[in-house]
C-alpha cells in the first residue's frame, strides 16, 4: 500500500497548526505544507503592533524554528501558490508549473486585502498590511514618512494608527462609517475608541471616503470624498479582506464568501477540508455558517481540521474570541451577537474600564472587555456554559464573575 499524502494548502496559522497536529495525532504518512509566501508559518497579530514598533523581530513571529519541520518530516513548499484544483484526479496545479497529488487536502489559503478602485491607487507609497513582507515594508517606510494617512478604521487601521502615533508620526484616519470598528463593537464602544485615538493626536475623519490619490512619482495628497486634499507621505489601506479562492473557481467546491464546510471542516467534495480565514463553517451551537478572520479561530480550527482529516470527528464549536491592543488599552471580545440582545455593563465607559455583556433569552452570548482581562476568562466560561445568568449580578461589580460559572460535575 502506498504512503498516503496529506496536503495543506496555505502555510499560515491554520495550516501550520494543522501540520503540527497531524504529527501529534500520530499520522505517519507524507505531509506537504504549501505556502504562497517564502516564509514558514508565522503569526499575524504582531504585524500591526510589535513589528511596526520595533518591539518584535521577524524571527519572533514564526510558529516554529526551521528545524522543527525537518525533525517532524513536514515538507515545506514555499513561495508557490495553487493555480487550480482537479478533484477527480486528486491533484493541485501549482504556480511553478508542477502539480501535487493528494489523498486528503486541507485548504487554508486565508484572505487577501481589498484594494481601493480610485484614481491614483497604484502610486508608490500606498500600501496594505497582510503579510510579513507588508509589515517590513511598512515599518521601513514609517522611518521617513512624517505624515501617514490610514484608509479604514477597522482593527488593522486602528492598530496601525496607534503604532504610528507611538512612533511620533502625524496620523489622519479616514473611515466611511460613523465610528471606528463599528461592525465589530457597535456605535457606543466605537465612539469611545474615536475619543481614545483623538486623545492621542489622531485626526479622524468619519463618514468620509477617498475619491483619489495624487502625486508625481509617489503619493503626495489624498483627495477625500468631501473634496478636501490631505497631504500624506505614506498611505495605509485597510478596508477589509476577501477570501483567497480564485484558483478554486470551476472545481466544483462549494464557494460562498469562502470555502463552505460543515462543523467538522469538511467541504462538499470528498477528502477536502478547509480551515482558518478562508473557511465558512457551520457553527453547531449557533446554527449558522460563519467565516472568522481572527488569530484564535485559525489557531484552533487548524487543529480541529487535522483531527477530521484523520477521521476523528469532533464538532468545531468554539466561543469566538479576538483581542486588540491600542496604546495602553487592551480589548477582548468573546462570543457572537446578531443584534437585539439585552445589554448589561459593569464598570464605566468614562473610566475606559468595563465589561459589556450581551444576553439572549437570559443566556450570555457575547461580551466585550476593555481593560478587564480577568472578566474575559469568566465570561468565556459563562458563554460556553450556555445557561441563564442573572443580569443584575453581571452588572454588579461587587459580584465576582467567577462565582457565576457553574462548577464542573
Amino acid at each position: 500500500m502506498s504512503t498516503p499524502t496529506f496536503v495543506i494548502l496555505g502555510a499560515g496559522q491554520a495550516g501550520g497548526r494543522a501540520a503540527e497536529s497531524l504529527r501529534r495525532e500520530g499520522f505517519d504518512g507524507r505531509v506537504v505544507l504549501v505556502g504562497a509566501e517564502p516564509h514558514r508559518p508565522y503569526e499575524r497579530p504582531p504585524l500591526s503592533k510589535g513589528l511596526l514598533l520595533g518591539d518584535t523581530t521577524a524571527e519572533e513571529t514564526y510558529l516554529r524554528p526551521a528545524d522543527h519541520y525537518v525533525e517532524h518530516d513536514i515538507e515545506l513548499r514555499l513561495g508557490v501558490r495553487a493555480t487550480g484544483l482537479i478533484p477527480r484526479e486528486r491533484r493541485l496545479e501549482l504556480s511553478d508549473g508542477s502539480s501535487l497529488s493528494y489523498d486528503k487536502l486541507l485548504v487554508a489559503t486565508g484572505v487577501r486585502p481589498r484594494l481601493l478602485a480610485v484614481p491614483g491607487a497604484d502610486l508608490p507609497g500606498i500600501v496594505t498590511l497582510r503579510t510579513l513582507a507588508d509589515a517590513q515594508v511598512l515599518a521601513a517606510a514609517m522611518l521617513s514618512a512624517p505624515r501617514v494617512l490610514i484608509v479604514g478604521a477597522g482593527f488593522i487601521g486602528a492598530e496601525v494608527a496607534a503604532a504610528c502615533r507611538k512612533r511620533g508620526l502625524g496620523v489622519t484616519m479616514v473611515e466611511p462609517l460613523a465610528v471606528p470598528m463599528e461592525r465589530a463593537l457597535g456605535l457606543e464602544i466605537g465612539d469611545l475608541y474615536a475619543a481614545i485615538h483623538r486623545d492621542q493626536g489622531v485626526d479622524i475623519r468619519l463618514r468620509t471616503g477617498v475619491a483619489a490619490f495624487h502625486g508625481a512619482n509617489r503619493v503626495e495628497e489624498v483627495e477625500l470624498s468631501t473634496g478636501e486634499r490631505v497631504p500624506a507621505d505614506l498611505v495605509v489601506v485597510g478596508i477589509g479582506v476577501v477570501p483567497d479562492t480564485d484558483y478554486l473557481e470551476g472545481s466544483g467546491l462549494s464557494l460562498d464568501n469562502g470555502v463552505v464546510v460543515d462543523q467538522y471542516c469538511r467541504a462538499n467534495l470528498p477528502d477536502i477540508l478547509a480551515a482558518g480565514d478562508v473557511a465558512r463553517w457551520l457553527h453547531p451551537t449557533l446554527g449558522r455558517h460563519l467565516r472568522v478572520e481572527h488569530w484564535d479561530n485559525a489557531e484552533q480550527q487548524g487543529k480541529a481540521a487535522a483531527k477530521s482529516m484523520l477521521g476523528n470527528l469532533e464538532p468545531f464549536a468554539p466561543v469566538l474570541y479576538f483581542w486588540s491592543d491600542q496604546y495602553e488599552h487592551g480589548l477582548q471580545s468573546l462570543g457572537h451577537r446578531t443584534g437585539g440582545e439585552e445589554e448589561v455593563r459593569r464598570g464605566s465607559l468614562a473610566d475606559r474600564k468595563f465589561t459589556h455583556f450581551y444576553l439572549r433569552d437570559g443566556v450570555l452570548v457575547a461580551a466585550v472587555c476593555l481593560n478587564t482581562p480577568r472578566d474575559s476568562m469568566a465570561a468565556r466560561k459563562l458563554i460556553a456554559a450556555g445557561i441563564p445568568v442573572d443580569p443584575a449580578k453581571l452588572g454588579d461589580e461587587g459580584v465576582d464573575l467567577r462565582s457565576l460559572v457553574p462548577k464542573r460535575q
